[in-house]
């Protein structure tokens, strides 16, 4: 995008990305992040939730904008990332 990024694009960028349907491609959100939630529990010995999962996959963009912060994807996954997160701690059923 020339010109920049404006904190609108950048959470609209989000807001798209979170809102089409990545389920054909990488499954339902809930069912992916629990899984993933299963693994790095398995893994790392510590209960690990979808929630967790979510926090720390944003952290994730955050530590790679420690490389490129110019790279605007590393901001837009990261909201969405939190949107997910948002998401699932809202609801009544937790993960």
């Amino acid at each position: 995008m020339s010109g920049g990024w404006t904190r609108s694009d950048i959470l609209n960028r989000a807001e798209q990305y979170v809102n089409v349907d990545r389920a054909s491609t990488h499954g339902d959100m809930e069912d992916n992040f629990r899984e993933i939630a299963e693994l790095w529990t398995q893994y790392t010995d510590h209960t690990i939730t979808s929630i967790d999962v979510s926090v720390m996959m944003a952290l994730l963009k955050i530590a790679r904008l420690k490389s490129n912060s110019t790279n605007p994807d590393n901001w837009i996954d990261a909201c969405g990332y939190m949107a997910c997160g948002g998401e699932l701690a809202t609801k009544e059923d937790k993960c």
